[in-house]
């Protein structure tokens, strides 16, 4: 059994493949100080609330952009999971995509596994919007060439930022706003973060696709299933695509 780990900022997303099938997957809070031992504890308390025997996990595929976390996955795989080998994603790694970019070494991880997961789905020109700590945009050509993107500040971060700066202006969680003219405090940032981040996503999948040509737009991440269904560029949600990128990326390379 494969055990998928997307390393975030903010979350950490695991997932248990079973061959091609995703039978488990859970989120923690992301914290870089982290380290193995305490890394092992977690997830071997998750593995046995999903009834999954420890024994099963073989093998380990991370993403990740918090580099103090690469070598701690590695010393738990080895530690206390019977030396499994573990796949790191990043320089020397096979993923099967050109990168054309200035510069390939800036490619965060996670944002080439999920432009490898969304073409492996529609096997043709395609864009990914991935809702995380950052909004992050990644075309890929209909040849599979991974092009570069675009990255705005994440949804959280404008809502703590929001808080912390405007005094009379509450912390709120992210709900359906009931209209664009909000009749509240809450029910005005609902609207304004809810709406507006539709249309900053609208607005610059457009702009990439005059650049791109038509393309599939699939929208992954914590949160896209709060903002995805209000944008009209979105063709699809899957939470699941940087899990399932990890996999692929790992059977390229066994």
């Amino acid at each position: 059994m494969l055990l998928a780990i997307d390393v975030g900022n903010t979350q950490t997303h695991l997932g248990a493949f079973d061959g091609a099938k995703l039978t488990e997957h859970w989120r923690f809070q992301t914290r870089a100080g982290a380290t193995a031992d305490e890394l092992a504890d977690r997830l071997t308390g998750l593995l046995w609330l999903s009834g999954i025997e420890r024994e099963a996990i073989d093998a380990f595929a991370v993403s990740s952009v918090v580099p103090p976390l690469d070598l701690e996955y590695e010393r738990l795989s080895d530690r206390y999971f019977g030396s499994s080998p573990c796949l790191v994603v990043g320089p020397g790694i096979k993923t099967g995509m050109p990168i054309r970019i200035d510069n390939p070494q800036e490619v965060g991880a996670d944002r080439l596994v999920n432009a490898v997961a969304a073409y492996d789905r529609v096997g043709d020109t395609c864009l990914v919007v991935d809702f995380g700590t950052g909004i992050n945009f990644d075309a890929v050509s209909a040849q599979g060439e991974y092009l570069g993107g675009a990255i705005a500040p994440g949804i959280e971060i404008s809502l703590s930022a929001l808080a912390e700066r405007a005094a009379r202006i509450p912390r709120i969680d992210l709900g359906e706003p009931e209209a664009a003219i909000g009749k509240s405090s809450r029910a005005a940032i609902q609207s304004g973060v809810v709406y507006g981040f539709a249309g900053l996503i609208d607005s610059l999948a457009r702009r990439i696709e005059d650049e791109l040509g038509e393309a599939t737009l699939i929208a992954t991440g914590g949160i896209a299933h709060r903002i995805a269904p209000f944008c009209e560029m979105v063709d699809e949600i899957d939470d699941l695509l940087t899990l399932k990128g990890l996999r692929l990326i790992y059977e390229k390379n066994n």
